[in-house]
């Protein structure tokens, strides 16, 4: 249908933007519309037949060509994330990405694992990100060889973990795709816990309507490990779930698998948190890169270079992906930040300030919350260095 349309458009002289006035308001209107007998005293046998049959013809072109806009409308995701062809549009098989290296990437093909290059009609041009593919994407492979291919098309993406790009801060990564549930992997010590990127993490999680679940690895280096779990309080009062492992003991284990169970689950965290170690753990056999923590910085060294999809014997899969330093909340402003702290939007609208930015103001209720315990002094550095780092 579309290569006739591109016919009668290039055979028909332009006569400026289309209107619609010219098509009657109904088919029960025609002998109205068409006064054509006004200018002929006598119509040849059938005519008005004929012309009804055009006008029938025409408005179910005219009807076809908005449902499929709507139909391509629909298919979109809320984001925009992606402008590709849709799959009905393309030949082939459906598979999910589970790596993706430069301009290669592995597909999983019903068990089947192609190298596959990315059809350069695809494009992730004014999607506000700058990869066409990531780890998770769904998308439709075409078969080139007995373990190779090409991706002809990605599927609409439901879900997103994308951090700021590092050469264009306007544009998003995204890091992977179509997951259900984020887990924040951090360490008690080597490397210490880090709240701002936890609640970094949390904030990216929220936007992106990914569960977040925190995980504390690396219990058993706690001199207190009483002292370790009422350090995160302020988490399980707020409602998050909160998990304390081990993957040197073990400890947690259990209510680590439970979790990841049936989901698919993609796995963050700083560099030497013990990303890697409790996968391996959960399920030996993953073949996993493990690293040690520098002896010289006491910080995580990287072990895990790209971003990798690992299915899970039990229902569910994971992604892991690289241990980071930093993770930008682009299109965040400070207004906003506050949203993603309840306990301190709870007690702001005591401050005297209808604006107070809870940092410097006199009369802020928030600091009195927290002078008075009321709010986690943790919590609340955490805003305060976020705050200082959005746009206003």
């Amino acid at each position: 249908m579309r290569k006739v349309r591109k016919q009668i458009k290039h055979n028909r002289e332009s006569r400026g933007p289309r209107c619609k006035e010219w098509m009657p308001a109904s088919l029960d209107d025609l002998d109205e519309f068409d006064d054509s007998s006004r200018s002929e005293r006598i119509m040849p046998r059938g005519e008005r037949e004929r012309r009804r049959e055009i006008w029938k013809a025409l408005a179910a072109l005219e009807e076809e060509a908005e449902e499929e806009t709507d139909a391509d409308e629909e298919g979109l995701p809320a984001d925009g994330t992606l402008s590709t062809s849709g799959p009905e549009e393309a030949a082939g098989q459906w598979g999910v990405i589970v790596e993706v290296s430069s301009s290669l990437c592995r597909v999983d093909v019903d068990g089947r694992s192609l190298v596959c290059g990315i059809r350069g009609s695809l494009s992730a041009q004014d999607t506000g990100f700058t990869n066409v593919v990531a780890v998770g994407d769904q998308v439709v492979v075409s078969q080139n060889g007995s373990d190779q291919g090409v991706v002809e098309a990605v599927l609409p993406r439901r879900s997103v973990l994308a951090r700021p790009d590092v050469f264009s801060p306007h544009l998003r990564q995204v890091i992977a795709a179509n997951v259900d549930q984020l887990l924040i992997v951090a360490s008690w010590r080597e490397p210490h816990l880090w709240p701002e990127l936890v609640d970094r993490y949390l904030i990216t999680a929220e936007r992106n309507n990914l569960v977040p679940i925190i995980c504390v690895n690396k219990v058993d280096l706690a001199e207190d490990e009483a002292a370790c779990r009422a350090a995160l309080q302020p988490y399980v009062d707020l409602g998050y779930r909160v998990l304390f492992t081990s993957a040197r003991t073990g400890e947690g284990i259990g209510k680590l698998r439970k979790v990841l169970h049936g989901k698919m689950t993609v796995v963050a965290g700083l560099s030497g948190v013990g990303k890697s170690s409790l996968l391996a753990v959960v399920q030996p056999g993953l073949q996993l890169r493990v690293g040690e923590v520098s002896e010289y910085s006491r910080q995580g060294q990287h072990t895990t270079a790209q971003v990798s999809l690992l299915k899970l014997e039990a229902e569910g899969a994971v992604v892991d992906t690289p241990g980071i330093r930093e993770f930008g909340l682009s299109g965040l402003d400070r207004a906003e930040l506050v949203r993603f702290y309840p306990e301190i939007a709870a007690v702001q609208r005591r401050c005297r300030f209808n604006d107070c930015s809870h940092t410097h103001e006199p009369g802020c209720a928030v600091k009195v919350a927290v002078e008075q315990g009321l709010v986690s002094e943790m919590r609340y550095h955490s805003y305060e260095k976020i705050y200082h780092t959005l746009e206003a």
